[in-house]
């Protein structure tokens, strides 16, 4: 074999090689869940702001679950798959 077919051959493998690694990183899907938790958990920031001293009032009931279901939809996002596409041949 020459040295010509022998680097066509490798890069032939390396580039089989890149087509099976799939990257893997947050999906389209998972961003738009993470950035409605992201605003839900800004919206329970501010929930919080208008707490009374003594916890007491709507605002100090309503906002720890927003700021908890905040944080569980931003992990929700994160671990959410991507959607798996038919190929057509």
């Amino acid at each position: 074999m020459s040295k010509h077919k022998k680097i066509k051959e490798q890069q032939l493998k390396q580039q089989q090689i890149k087509q099976k690694i799939k990257v893997i990183g947050i999906s389209k899907t998972g961003r738009k869940i993470i950035i409605a938790g992201i605003i839900l958990l800004i919206f329970g920031f501010f929930i919080l702001t208008k707490t009374d001293p003594e916890g007491q009032n709507w605002a100090s009931v309503i906002s720890p679950f927003l700021i908890v279901g905040a944080y569980i939809i931003i992990g929700i996002g994160i671990i959410f798959p991507e959607k798996k596409q038919e190929q057509i041949q």
